[in-house]
């Protein structure tokens, strides 16, 4: 065998255990979606429910404004950013006792459904459609990971001081 060849065949081995170990990436982190909580529920239970629970409060142009936000996200993730992002509004929807989903709840709502980095976008794009961001400057303050843990007592902190 020529040594070209055998060089091909470990940069191939390489290459494949690399693709493998992303893929198992992304299949583990959806495996830890999908295990119960201490409530018996587990994420992807908690973003079904809450889905289902407020699928008739979203009027068209709230559809519209969540499709065009998640419009950077590569069409891959497209359907799983959207459905956190919809289920983290519709459980903000149903914890104030709203009977539609407005645009003031679908911008809360994706950000704190959000990671710090996508609110660039989110700031560009409400800066276009001429949407005053500055009621929500308090929410770009934190990150996600403030989010992730205790992010219901730090959202209704923040609504007892308005």
């Amino acid at each position: 065998m020529s040594l070209w060849f055998e060089y091909f065949v470990i940069l191939w081995g390489f290459f494949m255990i690399g693709i493998l170990g992303i893929g198992g990436y992304f299949m583990f982190r959806k495996f830890l979606k999908q295990l119960p909580k201490e409530d018996g529920k587990s994420e992807m239970d908690w973003q079904l429910y809450y889905i289902e629970k407020t699928k008739h409060m979203w009027r068209e142009e709230e559809l519209q404004l969540l499709n065009e936000l998640v419009e950077p996200v590569p069409e891959l993730f497209r359907d799983t950013a959207k459905q956190t992002i919809a289920s983290k509004i519709g459980e903000l929807a149903l914890k104030e006792n709203k009977e539609v989903i407005d645009r003031d709840l679908l911008i809360k709502g994706y950000i704190i459904g959000t990671p710090k980095r996508d609110h660039k976008f989110l700031r560009k794009k409400l800066k276009e459609k001429n949407i005053d961001i500055a009621p929500y400057e308090h929410y770009f303050a934190l990150s996600k990971k403030d989010y992730r843990k205790n992010w219901k007592e730090k959202y209704q902190a923040e609504n007892i001081q308005q």
